[in-house]
């Protein structure tokens, strides 16, 4: 007898431009961000111009945890937001990231910049957080939610941990707002950036699904939606840089 997938088995979803089995997608956003994270922090630099520093500085501000406050840092990557946190006087902050080549980046900074003490590190899926109801007071999340397989999945954990009265703050690329930014804008996306990550990282592949992932993500108020089905309140957002990014922030009440 042949064996038939379910229909869940089936069913499909994007992977840059591409559509690919949900299942494999996971893995694929893994495989990119091994390749890239050696060289992960220059490439942004050079991706966004250095403009994604000053991003962080705002996104950091917005979120302002206190020394009382726990921060959730979702796919925190090499560790910039953890960093800039705890710089800024939070009081601990729990890094989590689904890729452990990421993490151990991560973890090699922090022993460099003596961040280690209030600073803890979770390898785990966004989708699936191994951490108790009401447990933080605020998460972040910059520039991974794209990844994510079930972004729906991903925002019903982050209020699950959330303790009531706390915030997500979500900092993302979006829709460009501006009409006269729009082709210099693909111009560097699909010509520029894939060439750049051939010269500098040997991988071209990497860098064009980086830009592909970006056109996919839900614009500013698609996302918001998506926040308030999550059952967060109070979703606003900025726009930045004519809208290449904004900053989602949503409350627990």
């Amino acid at each position: 007898m042949t064996e038939r997938n379910t229909p869940s088995e089936q069913e499909t979803i994007d992977f840059g431009y591409r559509e690919v089995p949900k299942a494999e997608k996971a893995g694929l956003v893994r495989q990119v961000f091994d390749s890239v994270a050696p060289r992960y922090d220059l490439m942004n630099d050079l991706m966004s111009l250095g403009l994604h520093r000053a991003w962080k500085h705002a996104f950091v501000a917005a979120i302002a945890a206190s020394p009382r406050e726990t921060l959730l840092d979702l796919a925190g990557g090499t560790g910039d937001i953890s960093f800039k946190a705890l710089e800024r006087g939070a009081g601990r902050v729990i890094l989590s990231d689904i890729n452990p080549s990421m993490l151990q980046v991560a973890q090699g900074r922090a022993l460099e910049r003596g961040l280690a003490a209030n600073l803890a590190f979770l390898c785990a899926d966004a989708e699936r957080l191994p951490l108790p109801d009401r447990s933080v007071e605020k998460v972040s999340m910059a520039f991974g939610l794209r990844n994510c397989t079930n972004k729906d999945a991903v925002l019903r954990e982050v209020r699950r941990v959330l303790r009531p009265g706390g915030r997500f703050h979500c900092l993302e690329f979006s829709r460009v707002e501006v009409a006269a930014l729009a082709p210099l804008y693909d111009t560097w996306s699909f010509k520029v950036l894939p060439e750049l990550g051939r010269r500098v990282a040997g991988d071209a592949e990497s860098y064009q699904y980086l830009a592909e992932s970006i056109r996919m993500f839900p614009d500013q108020a698609t996302l918001a939606g998506m926040m308030r089905a999550a059952g967060l309140e109070r979703v606003r957002w900025q726009s930045l840089t004519g809208g290449i990014v904004a900053i989602h922030t949503g409350w627990r009440l």
